[in-house]
């Protein structure tokens, strides 16, 4: 096939390393850049031809670029050469679908592929008359924000216009059941959504290589993006309880270069308060290459977040054979399966995050059984070789412009599979 990626993202250059997939930042949020880019490496590995569309954010930048075999990039120039709000962006969409259109009338792509609610207002705008089914992906719900967010935090376009667009896609690619229940309760149709969750590149985040190096306390490993600490006052919180444990948290600024006030400040004055900043470590962006290593030195990933749209921090630490201690929210309930990759929690209880680290920390054998099962299950289920099979499955039902149920099924089916095998495993191991 040949495929057309949008975004309205132009920071896809400054991705292209395969190792920089891996940033940090891009890993706590789910990684609007390195959704599309791995995702296009991994069609290309199965024979497709892809071609990313990026809204131009530099002056000087290069108008196109080739990123490995079969996949390219082409920056559109729309709206003013720099980084945008998405509210900025969206007005400027118009144009991008103008220019799309131009291009895609004397060579058509076969499906076109939006990331992003403001990526999807030109890809429907572009394919207007062309009869090109376009296919959706969300990097968050506004209705799901907007429970945790402030006031006028999440703009009333967006909630407005996100359910509009997932009507009007020919497929909408969910990363968790939770958020496929969400775009049903806004109209959507069900039989249009499917659930393909974020990949992780596994011969990159596997349980062998390098181990960076520690102390002999138990080492915790959070991620954090790097303007928000969401559910880092819980962890500390639950560090105090949990008795001679250490944190380190990756993303955002290191402890040398922390801001006076803010977020993070506050984070570290909880921590001096209750007596643990000696034992909290702010890492800071960990070089990519060297994330790995660092997840395969900790001993629990944990995340206290109240809101998880793509569980890419937890199945990347997962990948490197790291239980995952998680909220029980979003897309964490689909990447762990409680008492056997790792254990989920209510969300903002430390007591209770404390009281299950002890007792996993505790028991090496269930530590060790927990991490096999983990990096098991992502292998299995989160390789981005899977996650562009199954795209490229949406694809071709779009293409053949009827749904399949039966397969759908199969996915499921094979998916309860795995997650039985998997208990099963750990029960033995333990």
């Amino acid at each position: 096939m040949r495929i057309a990626l949008i975004t309205a993202h132009g920071s896809i250059a400054g991705m292209a390393a395969p190792s920089s997939a891996a940033k940090p930042g891009a890993l706590a949020g789910g990684g609007p850049a390195l959704y599309p880019l791995a995702l296009a490496r991994g069609l290309a590995d199965q024979g497709h031809r892809v071609t990313i569309y990026a809204r131009s954010e530099r002056r000087d930048g290069p108008e196109t670029a080739i990123l490995g075999r079969g996949v390219s990039v082409e920056y559109l120039q729309a709206g003013p050469a720099r980084p945008l709000p998405d509210e900025q962006a969206a007005r400027h969409m118009p144009e991008f679908a103008t220019v799309l259109a131009s291009r895609w009338r004397t060579r058509k792509p076969d499906v076109v592929h939006a990331f992003s609610w403001v990526s999807g207002l030109a890809a429907l705008g572009a394919v207007r008359g062309l009869g090109i089914p376009v296919v959706q992906t969300f990097e968050s719900l506004a209705c799901s924000e907007r429970q945790f967010s402030e006031p006028g935090e999440i703009s009333a376009s967006r909630a407005r216009l996100e359910p509009a667009i997932g009507r009007s896609a020919a497929a909408v690619l969910v990363r968790s059941v939770s958020e496929a229940s969400d775009l049903a309760r806004q109209a959507v149709p069900k039989t249009a959504i499917r659930v393909v969750p974020f990949g992780v590149d596994t011969e990159l985040f596997s349980p062998d290589g390098d181990r960076a190096t520690r102390n002999a306390r138990p080492r915790l490993v959070a991620f954090a993006s790097p303007d928000e600490t969401s559910g880092l006052k819980a962890i500390v919180r639950a560090l105090s309880l949990a008795g001679d444990v250490e944190l380190v948290v990756v993303g955002g600024p290191d402890s040398r270069h922390l801001p006076r006030s803010g977020a993070f400040r506050e984070v570290a004055q909880l921590a001096a308060s209750l007596r643990v900043r000696s034992r909290v470590t702010f890492a800071g962006e960990v070089a990519a290459d060297q994330l790995p290593a660092l997840l395969r030195s900790a001993d629990v990933l944990v995340s206290a977040t109240a809101h998880e749209p793509s569980a890419a921090a937890a199945v990347h630490a997962m990948a490197c054979g790291t239980p995952a201690v998680v909220s029980a929210v979003g897309a964490h309930l689909d990447a762990v399966i409680d008492g056997t990759t790792g254990l989920l929690i209510p969300p903002d209880q430390p007591a209770a995050l404390a009281r299950r680290l002890r007792q996993l920390l505790a028991t090496p054998a269930l530590l060790e059984a927990y991490g096999i099962a983990a990096a098991d299950r992502v292998r299995s289920r989160y390789s981005w070789d899977r996650i562009a099979s199954e795209t490229a499955a949406v694809y071709e039902r779009c293409l053949r412009g009827a749904e399949d149920p039966a397969a759908a099924g199969d996915a499921e089916d094979e998916e309860e599979v795995e997650s039985g095998a998997l208990v099963q495993r750990v029960a033995a191991l333990a």
